[in-house]
Order: C-alpha cells, then structure tokens, then sequence
C-alpha cells in the first residue's frame, strides 16, 4: 500500500490541506517567495541567480538543451550567450563552484525529434560540469520534476525546463522572432509558470534534489556554503516577493520502485482541495486525463452551492502522440463535467493569440478560494498522479491574513486576465463588482474573441475511443505500465484510496475519515 495512503486516507475537507505523510512530503519557512509569470521571467531570473552562485548549482530536470539562451535578443535571437556558455564561464571564475545537472534518461521514441544526445550536451557543458542522466526509474516511468537550486539558498520549482522552445513572454504575441529553435523555425506561444522560494523552503528542494541524484547515480555529494553571511544572496533583486514569512508545502509523486512504495502526495493533494473548495476552483493544467481528478470535480459540479470551476488547457496538444492519448482521453472526462454541471458553474477554456493563434498551456497551477496556490510540475493526468516523479510546492493562507489572500488574488487575476486579453486590475475590479469568475469571463467586453474560448473537443474516431477507454500512453503506476487490460482496476484501487466513501460529499469543515 502507498506510504500516503497508510499515513491517513481520509484528508480534511476544508481548510488544512497540507498535511504531511498524506498530501505533502514536510512543510517548511520561506522568507520570500515569488511567482514567476511565463518563460521569459524565469529565464531571466534563473540567470540573475546563477551568476550570483557561490558554491553550488543543481539542476533536475525532464529535459535540458544546452543552446537555450535565457535573455535572447529581439533583433536577433541568436544573440547573446547560450546556457552552456554561461555555466562554462561561471566554472571558468570559480573553479570550487560544484555544478550538477540530472536530466531524465529519455527514450526512443521520444528522444527521436532531439538533434542533440548526452554526449553531445556533454561536449557543449564541457568535463568541469558534471552532467548526469537519470535511467533509474521504471521503464516508461519519466524523470519530471523540474528544480534549480542555488547554493541551496534559493531554489526554483514549477513547469518549466531549460529547452529551446520555451521561452515567451506574457504578451504571447503572434509572432515573435525570439521564439525560434536554434534551427531558424518559429515555435509557438508558449505558457507557463514557476515558483522561487528561499529560506529552509529552498533547503528541503535541495534536500530532494540530492536524494534524486543519489539514486540515480549512487553518489552522495556536500558542500559547505562558500560565503554563508547575506552578502552573497542569490535572490534575483528584479523579481519582487509576492509573500514573505510563509509556510511552504513539498508534495511528490515517486513511482514504486526498488523495494520503496510508492508516493502520491501530489494526487492526495488535489482530490482534498478540489473536494474542500468552497468558492472557486481555477485549474490550468497542460492535461485534463485523470479520471480520479474528474471525479472529485464532478462531484463539485452536482452540489446545488458547489464552488464554481474554471479550468484553462490548451486547444490542441503539440504532438501526435499526446494528441492521441492525452486528448483523446480528456475528451470523455470533459463531456462527463459538463453533463453534471446542471447549475452552469463550470467554464473549461483554451487561451489564444490576438489573433486567434492557439497558445500552448504547459503550467501546472491551482487556485482555490483565494486561499491555496500550488504551482509545480504535476500534470492532471494518470501518470504524474502515480508513475512519474513529480515535485509540487503549495501555501495555504491562513484564515483572516486578509494580505496573503489578497495576494492569491492578484496572482488568480494576473493568470485570467492576461489569458483573456483583459489588464488584471480590470479584470479584478470585474469580479469584486460581479461577485464571479464565470460572469467577467462570459462578457465579451471584458474578453474579447478570440483570447478565451470554451474548449471544443475534436470528434472521436474508433482509435481515439479505443486510447480513452484504456488511457493508453497513461498508466497510474508500475502494476498497469504495460497492462492496459489491468488500468481500470488500478484507476478504482487508486480512487478506493485517495478519495474515501462518502467524502464527496461531506459539510465544509468536517473531517472525513475512512
């Protein structure tokens, strides 16, 4: 039985969310942390940290592409320096300065659109920067979460990868020459987001970070701070704290694996808030496949005063493949919420250029009652709920810290508002005089076409079917990875777990127990 689910099935239906052995691995102080609005900010200040390194840069990723440039040129995106120049001319100045980077073992046929392998970023980081691949992991099962570390002062965690097509800015304009592979092709916009933290925040990101390269490598690795006074702060000083003095939460998922259960504190996580809500819930996610999120959504949907659900996905996926295992599933999912949404609070909408020009959603964000904001690497699909690695972090505002909330709401307002095409203080303004999420987004004053449109699934072919029956391409753990026939009875075994009898349905400020 999952470590999680033994530490307490039943999770508290509102409020105390973060609980850990249940729905997050530890919770711990951060002095400042910061949300980090699309690729160009946190590229950015990802680079103003990592030239401020003093002892050490540890990077975890899914994917790393050593020609990415983190301030490319608008004139010629060519320009500049690219991410393997940087770290090599930081190594060059300081030789003690111990730089780690652990990247998932990718596998054909996924790797197949890569021009670059291990050897060659190797080649490019040169023999100072020690540069890891992490094959450790169940065959399938993917290397993903994303965590950049400095010194272990500071640490990044949220959607992002240092890859070649995503930086963007939160304008996501039709075209922009600085999104360009380093072939010459345009790729498109591109969202997501990130969140900084420091303090024994960070210290518990490192914590992970370490642990993950000691078991993909069997090295255990230290190092003393070079400089430990407040001179040598590694905080980007152009990104501005949204909230100081604050509890942070990790949640993980880990696949079962070597004798260790497996971890899904992350999926724990988003059945007890979605089931605690009491207001809103505001998803964007790249994915809407698992079923067990779905479920606790649709549950939310059949409550005469339920909260209202706002989810923001992409149009289409990018690729073939999560065209037709990731779409095609949610497909079904999507026309389940919207058969139970009988009092017409639920609005799932895809974002899109001024012109009309689909933008990609890759951030995983949540958003409850102006309370609760996660951001991390977790998609809402099977497989990051049980069979990948995933890192979340979460804070819950406590009750009367009207600031923090307030805060929680510029971020909600900041996220919607720049999706619709609308500047956040009007669209805040809206929804404190309207009282609703779904009345500003349904004015097209407000949002004009096309930025924000409801989500049209594409028609369902016999194939498509045969994926969305199955979740093929989407295993919930190592028991079905490659047993399609056994993923139903491992979706029920899941829910049995994670989502109690009768939790469903339970008061606001009731605890459920199994």
């Amino acid at each position: 039985m999952r470590r999680d689910i033994e530490a307490g099935e039943g999770a508290p239906v509102s409020g105390n969310w973060l609980r850990p052995g249940v729905t997050c691995w530890r919770r711990e102080r951060a002095e400042r942390v910061a949300v980090l609005h699309d690729g160009a900010a946190y590229f950015a200040a990802a680079r103003s940290a990592l030239v401020k390194a003093r002892a050490s840069i540890t990077l975890i990723g899914w994917s790393f592409d050593p020609r990415v440039r983190l301030l490319p040129s608008p004139s010629d995106p060519e320009a500049g320096e690219s991410m393997a120049h940087l770290l090599r001319a930081l190594k060059a100045e300081r030789p003690e300065l111990a730089i780690r980077i652990l990247i998932w073992d990718m596998p054909w046929p996924i790797s197949a659109g890569n021009d670059h392998t291990p050897d060659t970023v190797r080649e490019s980081l040169g023999p100072d920067i020690d540069f890891r691949i992490d094959g450790t992991l169940p065959f399938g099962a993917c290397q993903h979460q994303k965590i950049l570390v400095i010194d272990d002062r500071i640490a990044f965690c949220g959607g992002s990868d240092f890859e070649v097509n995503r930086w963007d800015t939160p304008a996501h304009r039709d075209r922009d020459p600085r999104r360009r592979l380093p072939s010459g092709e345009e790729y498109p916009p591109r969202h997501d987001v990130m969140m900084l933290v420091d303090g024994p925040a960070a210290g518990a990101l490192s914590e992970l970070a370490h642990e993950r390269w000691r078991r993909a490598t069997g090295e255990v690795f230290s190092h003393p701070l070079a400089d430990p006074d407040r001179a040598s702060d590694p905080w980007p000083e152009a990104v501005a704290p949204l909230l100081t003095e604050v509890e942070v939460a990790l949640s993980r998922t880990e696949p079962a694996v070597d004798g260790r259960s497996a971890v899904t504190e992350n999926a724990a996580l988003y059945l007890a808030t979605i089931r605690g809500a009491r207001e809103t819930i505001y998803l964007e996610n790249q994915y809407l496949a698992a079923p067990l999120a779905a479920e606790a959504l649709r549950a939310r949907l059949s409550e005469p005063d339920g909260p209202e659900i706002v989810i923001v996905l992409s149009e289409r996926s990018p690729n073939g493949f999560d065209r037709l295992t990731m779409d095609s599933a949610r497909r079904g999912l999507i026309a389940g919420l919207r058969r139970a949404d009988r009092f017409g609070r639920l609005r799932i909408v895809a974002p899109h250029t001024p012109k009309g020009r689909p933008i990609l959603i890759h951030s995983k964000v949540a958003i409850i009652d102006g309370r609760f904001l996660r951001i991390g690497s977790t998609n809402l699909n099977n497989r990051s709920f049980g069979y990948d690695t995933e890192c979340d972090l979460s804070i819950e505002i406590p009750e009367g810290d009207a600031r923090g909330r307030a805060a929680l709401d510029r971020v909600l307002h900041a996220l919607l508002g720049h999706h619709g095409g609308c500047p956040t203080d009007t669209f805040a303004e809206a929804v404190r005089a309207r009282g609703s999420l779904r009345a500003v987004l349904d004015d097209p004053a407000l949002m004009p076409a096309p930025r924000l449109c409801p989500l049209v699934p594409s028609p369902r072919g016999p194939i498509a079917r045969l994926v969305e029956t199955f979740h093929l391409g989407d295993p919930a753990g190592t028991a079905d990875a490659w047993r399609p026939w056994r993923r139903r009875r491992a979706l029920r075994a899941a829910g049995g777990g994670l989502v109690p009898e009768g939790s469903m349905t339970a008061q606001p400020g009731t605890t459920v127990e199994a």
